[in-house]
């Protein structure tokens, strides 16, 4: 009787496991015994796909206490659940759950957040939960009703804002991600008896629960992709590969493969960092090496004694969270750490559209293991991915996901092919840098007006110091010719500009951009049949930009793209971009230098081309809107863009100045050529 009563228990506190409501830290609720247990929900009983949940559990003010309740911070604890009471096997489960209230997500315990790398993480827009460490959730059927492989429970904690003492703010929607699947708009319940406390919980309002099932579309095309024991390898813009090549009992040899599949994807200088799970340490290398080597974190850690023979002065990295670089070319044959494919470029990976041999890196490990992991099919992968270059593209990756092992070459040259022992994926993305968080920014100009649109006030950030100057105030207009210099350099250029042009000047001046790199776009003619403009890149840098490349998308203009005359230029077609890169011999944009004299401002170092257009493909050309860029990008990294472009009304008066000038002229030299005859 008493293994019936237990076995009932696991079983509905999985199943009912959403409905479960612990009372608020800052006001309680009602709960009562009930006469006897109540049934499973009819939710539930009649759900025939995967069943999924999200209770509030509890909700407190955190420190300071404001009076402002927009800015209230709220700690909340949070559970979700994902139940299979279906037919097939859920393989790599994700779930999005639409956070609304400015969440930070600070734990989640039987999960990870897809699309940030670490904790705590802002999800205030939602975020997509994958399944750590159990990603599968296995049926009915083939379990015999065992739920502790059919479903499985995230525990959350984290922060949220506003909404004031009685709020219980829900997410707006949870949903299955995984491909097939199809969810209605989620339902609410407020009340439930749990089993295990003997305790009904009574939500009238129904405002801390949330439930849904998720269930096989039948208008889904099936994918036609050959079955495989783990998950099918999905698409990324940047994806890694983890692969064991040999397995021992407490170690094992694994190879890190990154591809670069993004058109504009790019990494220069690349450091790559993970986190071991159980205590693993990298004993040696090739191909790659670890920025710091320090005994001490294996020699004070059970690492030390466990491996109490081991010689660790000889080990390569024993931190949790190492940092793994590229090694330089000149180590690309070195016998001891060099001598693999794809190795040894100093942390360049190319996009495929500039060089397909260069958008690979590789490198190989050996990693020792601690218990209970010490046999040969144990392998658990670092988690917490995370990889990032120069100027480059900011990636978010996700949890490894396990795939079937990944085959090569045999090494013996015959027709064969040998497998890996294991192989895991990580998929990383690229994303849009946040405000005053980029790396490269763009001015704005054009021949109709005489005034240059600087790159955006503290477009890369680096304005914590604000006594001298205004973070917040926009930039002030400029004559063309002040952008060749420093930003330093330009405040009495802005000045007089100002003065002459009768522009605003703050008591305060604006913060520069403090970007590495800028880029000038400037219309340079408009006709009938076309118009031209010229891209300028700076470099205020110490260092140069070896095979660089910029990108600019356009929304309207991009089929009427014609020619680039000092650039190499092609089509990206299905994202409406032009790339550009140097032509061969001169493919580096060079480092910043000092001027001629010791007074003058440092020199950057530029590239320039004129690039033309023409106006087949497009109506009701506007060459205020139609002529500007609306993504530019520098080595795979988006650029800040100034808030607006120029206007035309100052172009006509510019115009007019102008003819003026050129009447004037004329008139003057007429008289006096006239009173000397």
């Amino acid at each position: 009787m008493k293994t019936a009563f237990k076995e009932a228990v696991s079983m509905y506190a999985i199943l009912l496991l959403f409905f479960s409501l612990s009372f608020e830290v800052c006001h309680g609720q009602a709960f009562k015994k009930p006469a006897s247990p109540p049934p499973p929900p009819a939710e539930l009983e009649s759900c025939d796909g995967i069943f999924l949940t999200y209770s509030l559990v509890s909700r407190e003010k955190e420190y300071p206490h404001v009076k402002n309740v927009s800015k209230q911070a709220w700690a909340f604890k949070a559970e979700a659940t994902l139940t299979n009471v279906g037919d097939e096997e859920l393989k790599g489960w994700k779930m999005f759950i639409g956070f609304q209230h400015r969440e930070i997500l600070v734990t989640a315990d039987g999960a990870v957040p897809v699309d940030a790398e670490d904790f705590p993480a802002e999800v205030g827009n939602g975020t997509t939960l994958a399944g750590n460490p159990m990603t599968d959730l296995k049926t009915a059927i083939e379990t015999a009703n065992d739920f502790t492989q059919m479903a499985v429970r995230i525990q959350m904690s984290g922060t949220q804002f506003g909404l004031g003492t009685g709020g219980t703010p829900l997410p707006k929607t949870i949903r299955l991600v995984n491909d097939g699947f199809k969810c209605p708009a989620p339902g609410r319940r407020g009340i439930f008896y749990d089993l295990i406390f003997d305790i009904t919980y009574v939500d009238d309002a129904g405002s801390r629960n949330m439930f849904v099932c998720c269930r096989k579309d039948p208008k889904a095309r099936a994918k036609l992709a050959k079955k495989t024991k783990f998950l099918p390898r999905r698409y990324g813009d940047l994806t890694i590969a983890y692969d064991v090549l040999q397995s021992f009992q407490n170690n094992y040899y694994v190879q890190v493969t990154i591809d670069n599949n993004h058109p504009l994807g790019r990494l220069d200088h690349w450091n790559l960092t993970w986190e071991w799970q159980k205590g693993e340490f990298i004993y040696s290398m090739k191909g790659a090496y670890a920025r710091i080597k320090d005994q001490s974190e294996c020699l004070y850690s059970l690492a030390g004694r466990y491996y109490g023979t081991m010689d660790f002065s000889q080990v390569a990295n024993c931190q949790k969270r190492p940092i793994i670089s590229d090694l330089p070319s000149e180590r690309a044959e070195d016998e001891k750490f060099g001598k693999l494919p794809w190795c040894c470029k100093n942390g360049t990976v190319l996009p495929p559209v500039m060089d397909k041999n260069k958008a690979r890196s590789l490198f190989q490990m050996q990693v020792y293991k601690m218990p209970p992991d010490d046999n040969r099919t144990a392998f658990t992968p670092p988690m917490k991915w995370h990889i990032d270059g120069v100027i480059n593209p900011l990636y978010k990756c996700g949890p490894p996901i396990r795939v079937d092992p990944q085959e090569f070459p045999d090494p013996s040259g015959l027709k064969a092919i040998s497998t890996a022992a294991a192989s895991w994926q990580i998929v990383c993305n690229m994303t849009k840098p946040k405000p005053q968080q980029n790396r490269c920014c763009v001015s704005f100009s054009a021949f109709y007006n005489e005034s240059a649109i600087p790159c955006n006030t503290c477009a890369c950030g680096g304005c914590d110091d604000t006594r001298k100057c205004n973070s917040k105030a926009s930039q002030m207009l400029l004559p063309p010719e002040a952008l060749l210099v420093p930003f330093e350099n330009r405040t009495i250029k802005a000045r007089a500009w100002a003065k002459l042009k009768h522009l605003h000047v703050p008591n305060k001046m604006p913060c520069g951009d403090n970007c590495p790199v800028s880029i000038n776009w400037h219309v340079s003619s408009d006709h009938k049949e076309g118009w031209t403009a010229r891209i300028t890149l700076f470099n205020w840098e110490d260092f140069s930009f070896d095979d660089w490349f910029a990108a600019l998308k356009f929304n309207r203009s991009f089929e009427d793209f014609d020619q680039v005359y000092s650039f190499n230029g092609t089509r990206i077609p299905g994202i409406k971009t032009i790339f550009f890169q140097g032509l061969k011999g001169s493919n580096y944009l060079a480092g910043e230098t000092n001027g001629t004299h010791d007074d003058d401002p440092r020199v950057p170092g530029k590239q320039q081309s004129v690039i033309s257009f023409k106006k087949k493909h497009i109506k009701n050309f506007d060459v205020t809107r139609d002529a500007f860029p609306t993504k530019v990008f520098f080595n795979g990294e988006e650029c800040a863009l100034p808030p607006f472009r120029p206007a035309k009304s100052s172009g006509h008066q510019s115009s007019i100045n102008v003819l003026a000038v050129i009447f004037t002229a004329f008139m003057t030299f007429f008289l006096m050529t006239d009173r000397v005859y």
